[in-house]
């Protein structure tokens, strides 16, 4: 899930970066407060990336999913790239799970096979050496 996730934000980080270009020409907001604003969106979506895997990161994800579609105030074509990018948080989210659980039952799997290949060896290192496996 953390990599799909933050290569989701690592996209946000540059759409929000552009539409701040856009709102500095198209808007009556000082640029000041454009990159202000922008720049902060910008470092939360950073920050999140490490935070992906931490207890209420996926939600403050959600919080800045809201936040950029609330961006369409200032650059109207906010309103369709936020929900396109809250929909790929949502598919981020949902099937980078899946995956993790997919791949934590992998790994049981093999961890499985791994400890009966190692019995099957010690039971044949054994019974090669003449003596009787150990019930265990």
């Amino acid at each position: 899930m953390r990599t799909l996730c933050a290569s989701t934000l690592i996209g946000e980080f540059f759409v929000i970066g552009f539409a701040a270009l856009v709102a500095m020409q198209t808007s009556d907001l000082s640029a000041a407060t454009v990159w202000t604003v922008s720049g902060i969106a910008m470092l939360v979506s950073l920050l999140l990336c490490g935070m992906i895997s931490r207890p209420g990161g996926v939600a403050l994800g959600w919080v800045l999913q809201i936040a950029l579609i609330a961006s369409g105030v200032v650059v109207p074509t906010m309103y369709f790239l936020g929900a396109v990018f809250a929909a790929l948080w949502w598919a981020s989210v949902h099937f980078g799970r899946k995956i993790d659980e997919a791949k934590a039952r992998w790994a049981a799997q093999a961890d499985t096979a791994d400890r009966a290949d190692t019995t099957t060896q010690a039971d044949t290192t054994t019974r090669a050496a003449g003596a009787e496996p150990d019930p265990a």
